[in-house]
């Protein structure tokens, strides 16, 4: 559909026309719309149009208003609320291909060296009909094009970003790649106010990201997930289940892991990487075992791993192995005595329980300071002598 319609109509008449058309609480704003666009006041008009959208019952006249009105006077519109306007009158096509080929001619035309932000949001946008039209190839070109103009920026608008990251993330969703689908999730919630989402949509966002956490194959740390507002809306209700396990993931806990592994029947995808989840939830308990212990009992034999992560003991190398390869740990193996000498072991997030754990063994620490300070102090009181 081309940008302006082939018979124009001049704007007062047009707008006449839209204001009897019009339920009676947005009569008003057509009356403002001529009014401001006769006394050229194009900053008003603009504000007056984006505040428009945003009635409920304004869709019907978005396409029009662009085509007849809005493209009138473009030139004299901030490009990055040009494309705002657009994408809103876009958004009530019902055939994709038809949105993507009514932002087309506007894409074009901000594609210049002073407007290269509208631009990146209009691709973008524009991409985010090719996703929904399962166009992953011309998706993929708009991240990738839109991905080095946002390099070339020292700052640039929020909506920007969110758009960007919107629809990268739908993107790797469509891909099933989880880890990359996790960072750009975040990075959107990063970027836009939570309040201003619809409860459907925390959930579904908050539903997708903990799948990603459990599924992507380098995720083992939760925290950024775990600590974020957004899985408040889990808490309770059909998807508790998910919480839950999120929680018993990150901590280790595979009596409750299994408890819960009932519940996959609900999500297929869980039930497919179940022997993934499986060695995650291995490697979680054994990260949480060494964490427990103090810095100087980092000596495990593989029966005692193989206790902590209920494992055979012929699959505790092998898991070890993994969590080196993975660098949640660093150490060395000991075929021989089998046992694992742990010098390090991945930062991670904590509950409340896990905090408190690390402040009783600070105070046996600290404790165990005092009684080597008295002991020194008995073995040699000559050098304590004021």
């Amino acid at each position: 559909m081309a940008e302006k319609m082939e018979v124009d109509i001049p704007v007062a008449e047009f707008l006449a026309q839209e204001r009897k058309k019009a339920p009676k609480h947005l009569q008003e704003y057509f009356v403002n719309f001529e009014d401001l666009y006769e006394r050229k006041l194009w900053h008003q008009l603009t504000s007056r149009l984006e505040e428009f959208v945003t009635q409920p019952e304004s869709g019907p006249f978005l396409i029009p208003l662009y085509q007849h009105f809005i493209s009138d006077w473009a030139k004299k519109m901030n490009k990055l609320k040009l494309v705002g306007l657009a994408l809103s009158a876009a958004a009530q096509f019902q055939d994709f291909q038809e949105a993507i080929q009514f932002l087309s001619p506007l894409t074009e035309k901000v594609n210049t060296p002073e407007t290269q932000d509208a631009y990146v949001l209009a691709i973008m946008e524009t991409a985010s009909f090719k996703l929904l039209l399962n166009d992953l190839d011309g998706t993929k070109e708009a991240m990738d094009e839109s991905e080095k103009i946002l390099e070339t920026f020292d700052s640039v608008e929020t909506i920007i970003h969110a758009s960007f990251y919107r629809v990268s993330a739908q993107y790797y969703k469509a891909k099933a790649d989880f880890v990359k689908y996790y960072k750009h999730a975040l990075l959107f919630l990063a970027c836009v106010n939570l309040d201003s989402l619809a409860n459907v949509e925390k959930i579904e966002r908050a539903y997708d990201l903990s799948l990603a956490a459990l599924l992507g194959d380098n995720i083992y740390n939760f925290g950024e997930l775990l600590m974020h507002p957004i899985l408040e809306v889990l808490k309770t209700g059909e998807h508790e289940w998910l919480y839950k396990l999120l929680f018993a993931v990150n901590s280790g806990d595979i009596g409750k892991f299994e408890a819960l592994s009932a519940q996959f029947t609900k999500q297929p995808l869980l039930q497919s990487y179940s022997a993934f989840l499986r060695q995650k939830i291995c490697l979680m308990s054994l990260i949480e075992s060494i964490f427990k212990r103090s810095a100087d009992n980092r000596l495990l034999t593989f029966s005692d791993i193989a206790s902590e992560t209920k494992l055979p003991v012929d699959e505790v190398e092998h898991l070890v192995m993994k969590g080196l390869s993975l660098n949640l740990i660093r150490g060395s193996i000991d075929q021989v005595d089998q046992s694992v000498h742990i010098t390090w072991v991945q930062s991670r997030y904590m509950d409340i329980n896990q905090i408190d754990g690390m402040r009783q063994r600070l105070v046996e620490w600290s404790q165990n300071v005092d009684k080597m300070a008295n002991l020194m102090e008995d073995l040699t009181p000559e050098l304590f002598i004021q």
